[in-house]
């Protein structure tokens, strides 16, 4: 297994695991969507974990010159509890660190208690906050 930086022959690897790991998550979210705007921007902060040709996981960071982020951290389900998930945030924090990032942010669905637990045991805990969002384009558009 090798974590790199996404290429686009991944494209297809990705979007099955996506569709696996995230499969109510709405059209913005979809790979046909957030694969073309994080290659926009910040394309060498998009990783991919991979065995020999497949996909078995992945990860998006941001950094925005304040706070870190990640973003579609999946691991193929025959693939979990393996320590591709955690080799994958270490490499994102990693690549964030290296952009003079200290403090990194995550986002999970609060009834995703497997995945709560996953980044507790990484050293993430929850914070006293609220998450605000608003879509900029209508519902349904990228």
């Amino acid at each position: 297994m090798e974590i790199r930086r996404y290429e686009t022959s991944d494209f297809d690897g990705v979007k099955s695991l996506w569709d696996e790991a995230f499969p109510n998550d709405p059209p913005w979210n979809r790979a046909e969507a957030a694969i073309p705007a994080k290659l926009a921007f910040q394309p060498d902060l998009f990783f991919v974990a991979a065995d020999g040709g497949d996909v078995i996981g992945s990860a998006m960071a941001g950094y925005d010159g304040h706070r870190g982020w990640l973003y579609s951290v999946a691991v193929r389900r025959d693939a979990k509890r393996t320590g591709i998930g955690k080799a994958l945030i270490r490499h994102a924090e990693a690549a964030l660190q290296a952009l003079g990032c200290e403090k990194v942010n995550l986002q999970v669905r609060a009834t995703n208690d497997e995945v709560v637990h996953f980044y507790e045991r990484l050293g993430y805990a929850a914070e006293d906050r609220i998450s605000l969002g608003r879509r900029l384009s209508p519902a349904g558009e990228a």
